[in-house]
Formats: structure tokens, C-alpha cells, sequence
């Protein structure tokens, strides 16, 4: 006999479960709420339950559903229904992400012989990913296919994207998605009903229920088309018309580029002029002209191609007064405020963080007297015990959005300044380490210029790049001249570039040592 059932047969086959994993602002708990309601609608029995975790960000939630139809003959019976999702024990698995789903594979929820599986196929990273000095992203592929294989069936597809093109969020997407598939023993209309019954939002939210229940039941068969969000007017630039001549100018420079080069020429240069001003832009074209000038067309421009891209990084540095810029431009507050979904009425309260050190601060000074600052390090460390301190600034308020907009403005005096000069230094140094090897070992050379990727953000991230950098081009002179030199700078960078703690990196080096101080010892 079964706890709570009066005796007769046993119904547990009948029980769907579902189970739904969904991270903080997905709406997993609109979620289930709606297919509780759904199934109390229909007049059956459900249970609904959530565990938080701490899976991904600030916590990925567990969602769980049990819900099976009620016997007519037993309208007064009460099931017993279970708490929590066990390990080969769920019907359908809605996945608010594909790393979620991923998870879900490897915690046993998902199996071939039963499992439904509905996921959105976009990417929030999690912290383990982010972390990564280079390229932390798992690999979505990999994902899919392992979904594909665990689960009886794998509906995915992006369910973020057609929430955005309606104007409403992931749940109503993946409710959509559910109703598609045609898993639970309800119609559209009954889907469509317990939205309604909502009271708020619901016309964006049947928008996109409307499109995933199209892409799961097979009805739209490609991708929605990325919606452009509003207020973007594409890549066309407006401003004074001196501004503009200036900029068609640089334009047609980089028309008459190599073709391979001026791919990467080209937002190169958007780049760099929207960091300074158009006369940045043309000292980043001579050094791009002066190198493709120089440049093998036999080895395919590759050089020059991967000189336009970094290059322009180099020129492009993080220091206090571009964060400052880029916090106070109109374009992220409109990214901001759409992605908190700003209503009527409401008002938007933003606190940014802040922690330079007195590096930072010198490197936003005059060049003369950051220098003098910097070479004295008993004033160094006297004043960096009063700057280095985390601050908070209220940009909503006139006092804190006015501070970081006068910092931002310091931008138009940056060729005076001390970081600049340094980074110019540096970036000439680097560019010519890379000519150099470039002229006896042209794939090497290449991989001089890859090793910018190091250099990255401004205060203790830039400082552990810079190391990293150094580190990685220190070994130039036990490699030079060797056949496998560009693949053993091209391992050094990527072992750099797997771990924030440079421990990958020290073995590399390790490696490198051992085997050229034997061919040393030999030749000695």
C-alpha cells in the first residue's frame, strides 16, 4: 500500500516529474509556479519544491515538479509526493542554460530512456570560466552532444534571444518550449491561460511563449535573427564635419591596404579613435602601413593581419581614466537600464566600484611628475596607504556621476600623461622585438605579436599580465634559432594564459630550460 493512497492499484506511473534549473533573474520560480498552476487548472495533483545551490555565479536553483491526474473515484485521496529529483528518476528537464543542462547530465538527472531534455542553448559564464586568464568558455559543442546522447530527447535552441525580440524574459520562453515539445497532456490554450491569469506582462510574455512554442513544436525552423537593441544605430559615425572628413580620410588609408590586413585594419581603427581622437587613429595606421609595407605576401599578410588586431589593444589601454569613460557614456546607461528591465516610474540607483592603487593614480598625472612620484617609494608607499582602499561612487547622484565624467574628460590631455608615455614605450619596444624576429624566423615573429594577449585590464590584473608577458618573451633567447621556436612561444602563451596563478607556465618554462641547457652542456 502506498502512503496516502486508499488501497486499490498503484498509480506512481503515472507521475511526471519535472525538474527545472535556472540561476538568479531567469525567473525559475515564474516558472514553476506557472506549470503548478497549470496542473492545478486541469485538476491534478502537484507538488512543487526548490533547493538553492551554489552551482554557477550566486547559486544555481534546483526546481522540482511532481504532478500526476486525480482519480475521479477518489476525489478526497491525497498523494504523497516526493521533495527532490533523484538520479535516473526524471521525466523532463528544462535547463535555463546550457551549462545547466550540462550539469544536470553529469548528476545523473538526465537518462536515454526517459529524460526529456529542454535547454537554451545561450551561455552565461560561470565564475570558473571568467577567472581564466584567456579563454575559459567551455566548449558549447561538447555540451550539446553529450546532451543529446544522455537524454531520450534534446529540444534546445536559443530561448534567450526570442525572450529579448519579444520583450520578456527566459521563463516565458522555456514555458513556451515546454508546451512545444508536447510532453505534459495539456493544450496550448491552457499554457497560454495560466499566463494570462499572471496579471503583469503578459502580452511580451505570450510573445515569447508564442516563438519557442513555434521553434520547439517544429512549426519555425531557424534561428531568430539577433535583435538590435534600441538606440543602436549601427557602426555609422556623426560629429562635426571637420571630425568627419578626418575620419573618411582614415577610411580610405585603410581601403588601400592589403586586403587580408584591412579586415582587421579597420575596427582596428574604430577602435582606437574612439579611445583618443582621429590623429590616434592615423599614428595607428603608419605603424600598420609601415608594417604591411614590409610584409611577405606569400605568407598571406599573416604578420600585418595579426599586427592590425594587436596593435590596436596596445594602443587601447585600461587606465582609470577610460573605466571612467566608458561608466559615464549614455550607451551603457540605456544597456543598463534595459537589462533590468526599467519600468514606468521607476528610478535606477547605481553604486560602481573602485580600487585603484597609487600606480593608478601616477599614471594619470603629468609624465614629469608621476615619474618623480614613482622613484620615490618611501612617498610611494606613505601615499598608497591612504589611495589603496576600495570606494563606492553613487553615479546616480550629480556629486558621482560629475567626478567620474570630469575623470573620463581627462582622455583629451592623455598624451601628457605618465601611463601613456609608458605605454607607448612598451608597445615600441614589443613591436620591435617582433620585427626582429620576424626578419629570421617569420612565423616566429608572429608569435611575438600573439603574445599581447597577456597584457590585459590596469591595476594588479595588468600588473600580473605584464609579468606573464615578460616572462613568456624572456625565453626568446633560449629558443631563437631553433625550428620548433614559434610553437614553443605559442605553448609558453598558452600555458600563460590557462591559469591565473602562472603555475601552468612555470612548468612550461621548466620544460623549455631543461632541454636547451642540455643542448648547451652538449655543445660545450
Amino acid at each position: 500500500m502506498r502512503l496516502g493512497l486508499a488501497e486499490g492499484p498503484d498509480r506512481t506511473g503515472s507521475v511526471i516529474k519535472l525538474c527545472i534549473l535556472a540561476v538568479g533573474g531567469q525567473g525559475g520560480g515564474v516558472l514553476t509556479n506557472w506549470i503548478t498552476d497549470l496542473a492545478q487548472r486541469a485538476g491534478w495533483h502537484v507538488q512543487s519544491t526548490s533547493v538553492a545551490g551554489v552551482a554557477q555565479r550566486t547559486g544555481a536553483t534546483i526546481y522540482y515538479v511532481e504532478m500526476m491526474p486525480s482519480d475521479p473515484a477518489r476525489p478526497d485521496a491525497r498523494p504523497v509526493l516526493a521533495l527532490s529529483p533523484a538520479p535516473g528518476d526524471v521525466d523532463i528537464l528544462i535547463a535555463a542554460e546550457l551549462a545547466e543542462a550540462g550539469r544536470a547530465v553529469l548528476r545523473g538527472f538526465v537518462t536515454p530512456d526517459r529524460t526529456t531534455l529542454i535547454a537554451s542553448s545561450h551561455r552565461m559564464l560561470a565564475v570558473s570560466e571568467k577567472i581564466v586568464p584567456g579563454d575559459g568558455r567551455a566548449d558549447g559543442g561538447t555540451v550539446q552532444r553529450r546532451a543529446a546522447e544522455a537524454s531520450r530527447r534534446f529540444v534546445h535552441f536559443d530561448m534567450e534571444a526570442l525572450a529579448k525580440q519579444a520583450g520578456s524574459v527566459i521563463s516565458s520562453s522555456l514555458f513556451g518550449a515546454l508546451a512545444g515539445t508536447g510532453e505534459l497532456p495539456f493544450s496550448r490554450a491552457d499554457f497560454e491561460a495560466t499566463i494570462k491569469a499572471g496579471g503583469k506582462g503578459t502580452e511580451a510574455s505570450l510573445r515569447a511563449f508564442a516563438l519557442a512554442y513555434d521553434r520547439a513544436a517544429g512549426v519555425a525552423a531557424t534561428e531568430s535573427a539577433a535583435v538590435i537593441p534600441a538606440g543602436d544605430t549601427g557602426s555609422a559615425v556623426r560629429g562635426p564635419r571637420r571630425l568627419e572628413a578626418q575620419w573618411e580620410e582614415l577610411l580610405h588609408r585603410v581601403a588601400e591596404l592589403p586586403e587580408p590586413v584591412r579586415e582587421l585594419a579597420e575596427p582596428g581603427l574604430r577602435k582606437v579613435v574612439d579611445f583618443l581622437d582621429p590623429a590616434y587613429g592615423g599614428e595607428y595606421l603608419e605603424r600598420i602601413e609601415r608594417i604591411a609595407a614590409d610584409d611577405e605576401e606569400t605568407q598571406g599578410f599573416a604578420f600585418s593581419r595579426e599586427a592590425a588586431k594587436y596593435v590596436a589593444n596596445a594602443m587601447v589601454y585600461d587606465d582609470i581614466v577610460r573605466v571612467a569613460d566608458l561608466k559615464t557614456r549614455s550607451a551603457r546607461a540605456e544597456r543598463v537600464r534595459r537589462e533590468v528591465k526599467l519600468g514606468e516610474g521607476q528610478a535606477l540607483l547605481t553604486t560602481e566600484y573602485f580600487h585603484p592603487r597609487m600606480e593608478e593614480i601616477c599614471g594619470t598625472l603629468p609624465a614629469r611628475l608621476g615619474a618623480a612620484i614613482e622613484a620615490r617609494p618611501g612617498l610611494m608607499k606613505a601615499l598608497n596607504r591612504v589611495v589603496d582602499r576600495g570606494r563606492r561612487i553613487r553615479t546616480d547622484s550629480i556629486l558621482g556621476f560629475g567626478m567620474l565624467w570630469a575623470i573620463g574628460g581627462m582622455r583629451r590631455w592623455r598624451r601628457g600623461l605618465l601611463r601613456h608615455r609608458v605605454e607607448t614605450a612598451h608597445l615600441e619596444e614589443w613591436l620591435a622585438t617582433a620585427l626582429r624576429e620576424r626578419d629570421g624566423d617569420y612565423a616566429l615573429g608572429v608569435e611575438v605579436l600573439k603574445c599581447r594577449r597577456l597584457i590585459k585590464g590596469y591595476s594588479d590584473t595588468h600588473s600580473r599580465g605584464l609579468s606573464k608577458f615578460d616572462r613568456v618573451l624572456g625565453c626568446l633567447p633560449l629558443l631563437r634559432g631553433r625550428a620548433d621556436a614559434a610553437d614553443w612561444i605559442r605553448r609558453l602563451r598558452e600555458a600563460a594564459l590557462a591559469d591565473a596563478d602562472g603555475v601552468a607556465l612555470d612548468g612550461a618554462i621548466r620544460t623549455v630550460r631543461s632541454f636547451t641547457e642540455e643542448v648547451g652542456e652538449h655543445a660545450g
